[in-house]
């Protein structure tokens, strides 16, 4: 028994990390069968069927079989739920040599089992597991025999046990899902969500192994600290059962050359640990950085025990990347309360990102390939940063992989999510274990950079009056009705600060300092009063801004091919109002909250395409009005007064209209295209508000109102950038008028710099609130040296539902000689164009576009193949 084991719930577990070894001695076990225990609609009672892969969970099983519906198509999630409510079994026969049990060692090592199962090796239970998140390492050679061996894994529904759970230890309050998933250390998203199905998985989720060893690596902690000088201090704690041997420890170059090494390192030694330390001025290392800032070099760590003549025992690596991190939380210029945001090697980082949940709602159907396009979306979009949402998993080790590879920057929550948390001994035991193996699993990521106890909890206790006490850091918490508050300002804090140097906070949204969550000037904010909460307009999003949003979102449908999808053909459904697209929007009230934004903003139609293509423009408008308008907050040192924007959310688990932006079959949707444009690094950004005044103070009759522009730029890169502001007003019901002006700016690198303000022109003053004013778009564009266009954007006047479209707008499409890019052109201002083509789909470059006449934009289509392409627009006659 090592010091790193430690009884949790009646069982041992393990703490383990990967290592990659001989096959011989460290091998998974394949050749699985599955069944229902004592029969039932999946398996005939003692019926078992072979796995089609592994790992596995039932559902997956029973759909490959075709045992059940799909769940993801028309209302068949609700077909399906007595599989989470029912008994399985897996077992595996496998055979064990010789030579494996000569070793002084045999472990079983299960990486991750959901959730609750009794695992039986040759009719001996061996293990109990309680937890999804954690790994388990169980001791077997006194159980195993040479020749065949047979394991069976029993597992009992999570449903019905957190129910009894729940029974025993009591009833929370929660939003989203059954309220006994509070007891569960389970993905919670399984239970049910405002955009999921409730689809309770059962299986091993991931792999299991045999390890036979003579001595093993039990623990790596390489942790690489570096100063403001950018010098780095790397150091590496191994720890390994006490025996006689050696370790090594070699640090390589992202080119694989050798950068530094100790080596015959003794290995019994009394406390089973090597601690090696290294210095590097700063020069001397290449240093990692957020995509746009710099590359991304990974070094690799390399350990390896071996005995007294050489033969080696285990080795186990790590990629790596050195970088400086700070949260920076300080004044204000102007402004109450303190910054919040990310500096990375001295650099302060506006951080554009999107909130991840699990990309499935069977996680065994995700592949690394699958992970590599969501994450290459992102990417691709423009976003440095993703944040892992507390309500799924933490994600699969080649999903933080890559995001070191990209350059994302990982806000990583723990998996609480939504509710009141209970407190429990044995509760608190298993989410101590949970939080150990998980922080000794990312910890050498260089992509994460922050921990987040929960998500949404502390909103929880401040919507039901709970005992939180913001101002008292000392009472005991298990004793208040808010007890989880322990966990996430006692337990939490500790595991991390103990185990790694990554930046801890208590939840998200968490203010600090004393302060509701809400508290827009302090901390990160949810802002859901744009769809949720007081509905506001998007127009608005300027107040609504915080330190660090990283939470806001509006929904829109996916694309209708996903659409079609789930409808499966039936026609006769093929409505926004129909039973199966309402099972396919899990929101409460979303159709009153759809249209309350469509009919204060649009004139639409309720014919599906029509309002498929509404509730996207929609969509898109609003979220990259956010972008637009927090971006313009970034104003430069001391004037971070918003540092960071994750929309919420970038993915789906399945098919389904939600507030992802790009749908469960990676089609981006036009908000994806918004954003991208809204987070290049050079933006160009407007307001237009109308300012009334008055004669005196006691008349109400006369006034005037003058509308007045202002136009932003902003420059994500570190040097300043000359341009030309060049800017552009149409009146849409004229054939001729225009306004037409430029002026030189310089665009202030990393921040945004203010460049106009005046009235707008071809805008007659009003003097009567029955004059309409005239539909002036305006066109800002910044151009580069020889009239690169480096940013555009058009500004129109909002209701869009008052403008008066003409009938003879004309947009022109032409296709490239080569059939894979069109160039669009028009000869009166156009709003919110959306390609399509029948057909195969096309990868477009580019969506929810606005045209003004002189100013044609190219487009790549991908795959278009010189077919015709399909446009859509506001005001085309459709709606």
């Amino acid at each position: 028994m090592t010091g790193s084991q430690k009884p949790r719930c009646g069982v041992l577990v393990f703490r383990w990390s990967s290592a990659p070894l001989s096959p011989r001695m460290y091998r998974s076990l394949e050749d699985w069968a599955f069944t229902q225990v004592g029969g039932g609609e999946g398996t005939k009672d003692g019926e078992w069927l072979p796995v089609s892969q592994f790992p596995t969970t039932v559902h997956v099983e029973l759909l490959k079989l075709k045992k059940i519906p799909d769940p993801f198509i028309s209302q068949h999630e609700w077909d399906v739920q007595w599989v989470g409510e029912s008994r399985w079994a897996f077992k595996t026969k496998f055979n064990v040599c010789a030579e494996e049990l000569s070793t002084l060692n045999a472990d079983l090592v299960f990486e991750g089992i959901d959730t609750f199962a009794a695992i039986a090796l040759n009719g001996k239970e061996i293990l109990r597991t309680f937890n999804q998140f954690l790994s388990y390492r169980v001791p077997v050679k006194a159980q195993l025999k040479d020749g065949d061996n047979e394991l069976l894994v029993n597992f009992d529904s999570a449903y019905f046990t957190g129910r009894g759970l729940e029974k025993k230890h009591g009833k929370f309050n929660l939003w989203n899902g059954d309220s006994s998933r509070l007891h569960v250390r389970k993905a919670q998203y399984n239970y049910g969500w405002d955009w999921g199905p409730i689809l309770m998985t059962t299986g091993p989720w991931k792999l299991i192994h045999l390890h036979c060893y003579n001595n093993r690596i039990i623990d790596l902690d390489v942790r690489a600290q570096v100063s403001e000088t950018l010098a780095t201090n790397l150091t590496a704690e191994i720890s390994f059962e006490k025996r006689q041997g050696y370790a090594s420890f070699v640090l390589k170059r992202p080119d694989g050359s050798e950068e530094a090494s100790a080596t015959k390192m003794r290995t019994d030694r009394e406390d089973g640990n090597i601690k090696v330390t290294f210095a590097f001025d700063s020069e001397r290392l290449q240093l990692w950085y957020p995509v746009n800032y710099g590359e991304q070099p990974l070094y690799t760590v390399e350990v390896q025990l071996t005995d007294l003549e050489g033969n080696v025992l285990d080795t186990q690596t790590h990629k790596i990347g050195f970088r400086r991190v700070r949260i920076i939380q300080e004044k204000l210029v102007d402004q109450d309360g303190l910054t919040f945001l990310f500096e990375v090697n001295n650099i302060r980082i506006f951080c554009g990102g999107s909130n991840w949940i699990p990309a499935d709602s069977f996680l065994t159907n995700i592949t690394a390939e699958r992970y590599r396009a969501w994450l290459k979306l992102l990417v691709d979009g423009n976003q440095n940063m993703i944040r892992v949402w507390g309500g799924g998993i933490y994600e699969t080790d080649v999903f933080y992989e890559i995001c070191d590879e990209l350059g994302i920057l990982v806000w990583q929550d723990f998996m609480f999510g939504c509710g009141q948390y209970p407190a429990y001994p044995s509760f608190l035991d298993s989410v101590e274990a949970e939080a150990e193996h998980n922080v000794k699993r990312l910890r050498h990521h260089p992509s994460v950079v922050i921990f987040a106890g929960n998500n949404e909890d502390y909103q929880i206790a401040e919507s039901l009056n709970l005992e939180l006490d913001y101002s008292d850091e000392k009472s005991n918490y298990l004793k208040t009705n808010f007890p989880a508050r322990h966990i996430y300002e006692r337990l939490l804090p500790a595991v991390v600060g103990k185990l790694s140097d990554v930046f801890y906070h208590r939840g998200s949204p968490y203010s600090g300092q004393g302060k509701l969550t809400t508290d827009k000037a302090y901390g990160d904010l949810h802002q859901w009063n744009v769809w949720h909460g007081s509905q506001e307009s998007w127009s608005k999003w300027d107040q609504l801004a915080g330190r660090f949003v990283s939470e806001f979102g509006m929904e829109g449908y996916p694309n209708i091919r996903t659409v079609d999808y789930w409808l499966d053909g039936d026609k006769s459904e093929r409505y926004p109002q129909s039973r199966t697209n309402n099972n396919h929007n899990k929101a409460d009230g979303f159709e009153r909250r759809l249209e309350l934004y469509l009919v204060e903003n649009f004139k639409h139609s309720f014919e599906m395409e029509s309002y498929v293509y509404y509730t996207q423009i929609m969509q898109a408008e609003t979220l990259a009005a956010a972008y637009r308008l927090w971006r313009r907050n970034w104003a430069g040192r001391g004037r971070e007064y918003t540092a960071g924007a994750l929309v919420w959310q970038l993915n789906d688990c399945w098919p389904v209209t939600s507030w992802s932006i790009a749908d469960y079959f990676l089609r981006p949707k036009p908000a994806y295209f918004t954003i991208a444009r809204e987070l290049r690094p050079f933006t160009a950004g407007m307001t237009r508000k109308e300012n009334k005044s008055f004669p005196n103070e006691l008349s109400s009759a006369q006034f005037t109102i003058e509308t007045v522009l202002e136009i932003w730029g902003t420059n994500s890169t570190l040097v300043d950038k000359k341009a030309t502001l060049e800017v552009t007003s149409f009146d849409l019901q004229s054939d001729c008028w225009r306004d037409k002006w430029s002026q030189e700016v310089v665009l202030k690198a990393n921040s945004s710099t203010e460049m106009h303000k005046g009235l707008l022109p071809g805008q007659p003053v009003r003097t009567k609130a029955s004059q309409t004013p005239k539909t002036i778009i305006v066109c800002a564009r910044l151009l580069g040296d020889d009239n690169e266009v480096l940013a555009r954007y058009s500004n129109w006047p909002e209701p869009f539902k008052f403008i008066d479209f003409p009938a003879d707008t004309r947009v022109t499409v032409e296709v490239s000689s080569d059939g894979n890019s069109i160039s669009l052109s028009t000869n009166r201002p156009v709003k919110g164009i959306v390609l399509d083509a029948e057909g195969p789909e096309v990868k477009w470059s580019d969506q929810g576009i606005d045209l003004v006449p002189d100013d044609p934009q190219t487009i790549e289509a991908i795959g278009l193949n010189g077919r015709p392409v399909l446009v859509r627009y506001l005001g085309d006659g459709t709606a």
